[in-house]
């Protein structure tokens, strides 16, 4: 009897309890569940490391497309040049990255000429708008941003004008005389004619023939793009019947709500 129970002894654990066969043992569905937390942090992170970045995350960026890379040491500091160039997706290996460039290209030098032309708001956001979404492939050997950003501008700015003084309005000019048509017509002055731009065709290598032909295609590529109406920073399809929000600030309110004299 001693002799049987022998192996089984020594084949029992350390404390005293003897382990049961391969095929006397419990099958896994009638053991207790194992407790599984997802928790944050847990399994990761410590405790302190979950609520520092929790912490963080409550000041950090709001949209998940707006993650950035590295923070600067101090509140004094800044970040490095690189991680900026990175957040603001001017690093040359981020997807994209040439259009991105050409399209900010375009209205950097858009803007720049149209400062040294001192247009108005209007007609800049007119020229930005057309030059952001313009092909630039149409205009052959001739698509050099600047020169194109040119006949943007003397497109933009003549329509414009011409739009101010009713010369685009068949109906208003329908009613008027010979001699008040030959005013109107008269009190058109085009861009190209004033002295400024006139330097800069010539700074540009762009001659009034060229900036003619070249406007044809300017045109031409407008209506196939639809952007004819287009403007920079402007929704076109905002009720136009909707106040502004420069209407809409603590003097506007005041202005409202103030009696108006009678009589």
């Amino acid at each position: 009897m001693s002799e049987e129970s022998g192996p089984a002894t020594e084949a029992g654990t350390g404390d005293g309890a003897v382990d049961a066969p391969v095929g006397e043992r419990e099958p896994p569905e009638s053991r207790a569940p194992r407790e599984i937390s997802d928790r944050p942090g847990h399994g990761s992170l410590s405790r302190v490391e979950t609520l520092r970045d929790a912490a963080v995350g409550r000041w950090d960026v709001v949209s998940p497309s707006a993650t950035t890379i590295g923070r600067a040491s101090d509140p004094a500091s800044d970040v490095p040049e690189s991680l900026r160039r990175l957040h603001e997706e001017r690093h040359p290996a981020m997807r994209g990255h040439s259009s991105r460039i050409h399209r900010l290209d375009k209205l950097r030098v858009a803007h720049a000429l149209c400062n040294h032309l001192d247009l108005t708001g209007w007609q800049r956001d007119r020229v930005l708008g057309v030059m952001e979404e313009l092909d630039l492939t149409a205009f052959g050997s001739q698509r050099a941003v600047p020169k194109v950003a040119l006949v943007v501008v003397r497109h933009v700015v003549d329509v414009e004008r011409r739009r101010y003084l009713g010369l685009e309005d068949g109906e208003y000019l329908a009613g008027k005389s010979p001699d008040e048509l030959a005013e109107l017509y008269e009190a058109f002055h085009s861009i190209k004619d004033e002295p400024a731009f006139e330097r800069l065709l010539e700074v540009h290598g762009l001659d009034k023939t060229s900036l003619n032909r070249l406007r044809n295609v300017l045109v031409e590529r407008m209506s196939e793009q639809d952007i004819e109406e287009r403007a920079f920073g402007r929704n076109p399809y905002r009720d136009p019947n909707l106040p502004q929000l420069r209407d809409r600030g603590p003097e506007a309110e005041l202005e409202s709500v103030r009696p108006r004299d009678e009589g």
